[in-house]
């Protein structure tokens, strides 16, 4: 079990610049923990710092409006860190966190990252990597919304969907689930498919769709 949490921990992209010492005495202070589909790891206004390092798996973060409409501000994969920790500027900001599918995560507490920040600075900026490229990411996605049309983010967000899965097949989301990425509604993204399939596209399968032609949706995605 050790030695199974002790290749969990060299494996977490942060830590790989830590020598097996290190490892090692993390290994004694932070906690590795399995999690089902739809665990919720942050709700709004939740106290306390905590930071979550994602092994396995996929974690979504959302917020929901007053009436109830959801908006997924991201899917994180492996590797991923989030959780509320002042330290490494890390914020969840009123966000949901929940777990899409079967995970495997470090939990961090302040303690813990106050040691690695002060003792090894290598880590600290792996923290600063991470987050920067998190950033970069959120403002890619606020300058879709502002300038591309919901076909062209659609079309983005398969290529994408597409490349995470290493294929070129995207499957498990639904409709509705597609339209809560893009910040609109699952009618909007239903009729939108149904024309990338008219124009030869897509092919549209139960839970799946397979991309026919990514020279073509590609050139969508950057109009």
């Amino acid at each position: 079990m050790q030695e199974s949490k002790l290749n969990y921990l060299s494996t977490i992209d942060v830590f790989r610049d830590l020598t097996l010492d290190d490892l090692m005495r993390m290994d004694r202070q932070v906690t590795m923990a399995a999690c089902n589909s739809g665990k919720i790891f942050f709700m709004p206004d939740e106290r306390g710092e905590v930071l979550f390092l994602l092994k396995k798996g996929r974690v979504q973060l959302y917020r929901l409006s007053p009436n109830g409409k959801k908006l997924i501000v991201a899917t994180l994969g492996p590797g991923a860190i989030f959780g509320e920790m002042s330290l490494v500027g890390q914020g969840m900001y009123r966000t949901f966190a929940e777990a899409v599918d079967e995970c495997m995560v470090c939990v961090m507490s302040r303690a813990d990252v106050a040691y690695l920040i002060r003792e090894k600075p290598q880590v600290a900026f792996r923290f600063v990597e991470a987050l920067g490229e998190r950033l970069t990411e959120t403002e890619r996605r606020l300058e879709d919304f502002a300038f591309k049309s919901v076909p062209a983010r659609l079309a983005g967000l398969l290529l994408t969907l597409a490349a995470e899965q290493r294929g070129l097949v995207v499957t498990g989301f639904t409709h509705q689930e597609l339209a809560e990425m893009l910040g609109t509604y699952r009618e909007t993204v239903t009729q939108a498919l149904s024309d990338f399939k008219a124009q030869g596209l897509v092919q549209i399968r139960r839970k799946q769709i397979v991309l026919v032609d990514k020279v073509a949706l590609r050139r969508l995605a950057e109009e």
